[in-house]
């Protein structure tokens, strides 16, 4: 590890791991379970992903203002949106993920050497089950932005984690997936940047540190 960081917080979806079944698997299937025509796509569901992140009450309450926010915009009933949301609840299982390539060893390599902690944007019941199945434990703390935080890429919820693992901005790297919340909120508080790219081709925008085509890559490019 470079000798300015001591440290090493991560974001979770898209980072370090990601659902055996994609949300553009569920949603076909959450339609046909409820018994209603699809009226909507998994972009336009996405797309509304941040709006709702700070007055949610938790992942199953967000997804369903989403999917009524949606239905409305159409002229839709927005029972048949609720409908819809908890037939894709009854679909998803939190505990079926999966690691992104190379996060494991990565996490493994780096605990015990460095602190490790996580700021997420997601629900923390549904990470909890995440990070259980994965058999991650490794994280000093855990900030779920937009629940114990304004969500990211607010300079809140890294902060948070910081205070925790008592290491200053300047001498902490973050790693995520998202340029708009992770490395934007990185830089927000004056983190170094890691972004996992995972295919994306686009110049960035802000510009990382290091841009990295899957989690395992950030061992060779800080070696």
């Amino acid at each position: 590890m470079t000798d300015s960081v001591e440290a090493v917080v991560f974001d979770i979806d898209g980072t370090i791991c990601e659902y055996e079944r994609t949300t553009a698997d569920l949603l076909p299937l959450a339609f046909e379970r409820a018994g209603v025509d699809p009226f909507f796509s998994t972009s336009e569901y996405v797309s509304r992903y941040e709006t709702f992140l700070d007055s949610s009450d938790g992942v199953d309450d967000h997804r369903e203002r989403c999917f009524v926010d949606i239905a409305r915009e159409k002229g839709r009933d927005p029972d048949l949106a609720r409908e819809v949301a908890a037939a894709y609840a009854a679909e998803r299982d939190h505990s079926r993920v999966r690691f992104l390539d190379g996060a494991q060893e990565l996490l493994e390599t780096l605990a015990g050497t460095y602190p490790l902690a996580a700021v997420t944007n997601g629900d923390p019941e549904m990470q909890s089950q995440k990070l259980a199945s994965l058999g991650v434990d490794c994280f000093e703390t855990v900030v779920h932005a937009g629940y114990d935080a304004p969500a990211k890429p607010s300079p809140e919820p890294f902060e948070l984690a910081l205070s925790a693992i008592e290491t200053p901005p300047e001498r902490a790297m973050y790693v995520g997936n998202s340029l708009q919340a992770d490395i934007a909120g990185a830089r927000n508080v004056g983190m170094h940047a890691a972004w996992i790219a995972n295919g994306e081709t686009n110049d960035p925008e802000p510009v990382p540190d290091y841009e990295l085509d899957s989690p395992g890559a950030l061992l060779d490019a800080l070696a």
